[in-house]
C-alpha cells in the first residue's frame, strides 16, 4: 500500500506547525538594524574583524620630511554561544479524546516563538551593556557614555538624556538613528516630567514596523532620542565609577547603519523546526532549535543609563 495523506497525516501537521513557527518568527525578532548582521561567515564558532583607527595630520614646513606615521589596525570577534530550542508533543489519545487540539498546538508552537524572540531580545540588550566596562565612565573624546543616576532614588531626569546626547555628538555620532532603550519604570519617570505628544517620528515608525513593536511602546522623541520601552533589559547592581546603582541598564544605539552598530550578531542556524512520529510512544513530536551570537563591535555609538527598576519619582 502507498503512502497517502490518510496514512501519513502525521507528517503533513509536522510541516503546518514548521511554517507557522519560521512565518513568524521574524516579526518576533529585533529588527536588523540594531545589529551588525554578519551570519555570512559559514564555518567556525569565532569570527575577527579588522578594525582601522583614526589618522592624524602633522604641520608641514618647507624643506622639512614629514613623519611617517602608521595608523592603528586591531581586530574584534565575535563567537557563536548561544544554543536554544524547545519541544512539544501530541499523544494519539489526545487526538483521538480531545477537541481543538489543532488549536493547541498552534498555540503552543506560538509559545516557542515568543520565548525566543524574548531570549534574543535579553541577550542582545546584554550585549550592548557588555560593550562597557561596569564602574567606569567609558569616555570617548573625553565625555562619559556611561552614566549611574545619582537622583534621589535613582530615577533618571532629563539631564541624563541631556548628557548622553552631549557624549554622543562629541563622539561625532550622527544625530539621525539615535535611539534609548528604558524600561516602562523609566519610561513612567519621563512622563511624569515631560508633557508631550506621543507622535512616531518617521524614524520611531520604521523601528516599530520593522519587528520591535510587539511588546513595546513608543514613547517620545526628545532631544534627538527615539525613546522605546523593554521589558527585558540588564538588571543588577552596576556603576560608572562615580555611582552605583542597583536597578536597571537603560541602553542609548546609534542604529543608522552597519558601520555605526556597537554590536554584531550571527544567526549559525535560524529558528528551524522539525517533527517526526514516535511510534513506541503513540505520539508525534516537535523541536525547534537556533544558534547564534554577539560581540563588541564598537564602543563610541553605544551608552548607558543606569537607574532604579521600580522607583519612578
Amino acid at each position: 500500500m502507498s503512502q497517502n495523506t490518510q496514512n501519513s497525516s502525521a507528517f503533513i501537521e509536522a510541516q503546518q506547525y514548521s511554517s507557522f513557527i519560521l512565518s513568524n518568527l521574524h516579526d518576533g525578532l529585533l529588527p536588523g538594524q540594531f545589529y551588525r548582521d554578519v551570519s555570512d561567515f559559514g564555518s567556525g564558532t569565532t569570527l575577527n574583524v579588522k578594525s582601522i583607527g583614526s589618522a592624524t595630520i602633522q604641520d608641514v614646513a618647507e624643506e622639512t620630511p614629514l613623519v611617517y606615521n602608521p595608523i592603528d589596525t586591531g581586530t574584534v570577534t565575535m563567537s557563536i554561544t548561544e544554543y536554544e530550542g524547545d519541544a512539544w508533543s501530541v499523544s494519539d489519545d489526545l487526538r483521538e479524546d480531545g477537541s481543538q487540539i489543532e488549536q493547541l498546538m498552534a498555540a503552543r508552537a506560538a509559545e516557542a516563538t515568543r520565548l525566543l524572540q524574548e531570549s534574543f531580545e535579553s541577550k542582545f540588550l546584554a550585549a550592548c551593556n557588555s560593550v562597557q566596562t561596569d564602574a567606569n565612565p567609558n569616555n570617548v573624546n573625553g565625555f562619559a557614555h556611561r552614566i549611574a543616576s545619582g537622583e534621589t532614588n535613582d530615577i533618571i531626569t532629563l539631564d541624563h538624556l541631556v548628557e548622553m546626547k552631549l557624549a554622543f555628538d562629541k563622539a561625532m555620532v550622527p544625530s539621525g538613528g539615535r535611539v534609548l532603550i528604558v524600561d516602562p519604570v523609566v519610561a513612567a519617570t519621563l512622563d511624569k516630567q515631560v508633557n508631550i505628544g506621543r507622535d512616531v517620528t518617521d524614524f520611531g515608525k520604521m523601528i516599530l514596523e520593522g519587528g520591535w513593536a510587539r511588546d513595546h511602546d513608543f514613547i517620545m522623541n526628545i532631544y534627538g532620542w527615539n525613546i522605546i520601552t523593554s521589558n527585558r533589559l540588564p538588571t543588577g547592581t552596576f556603576g560608572d565609577g562615580t555611582n552605583s546603582v542597583t536597578g536597571v541598564v537603560n541602553v542609548a544605539l546609534s542604529v543608522i547603519d552597519d558601520n555605526h552598530n556597537a554590536v554584531m550578531a550571527a544567526w549559525r542556524r535560524m529558528p528551524s523546526t522539525e517533527g517526526r512520529r514516535n511510534m513506541p510512544k503513540q505520539r508525534d513530536e516537535f523541536q525547534v532549535t537556533a544558534r547564534y551570537g554577539f560581540g563588541s563591535q564598537r564602543a563610541d555609538t553605544v551608552g548607558t543609563i543606569i537607574t532604579s527598576a521600580t522607583a519612578t519619582a
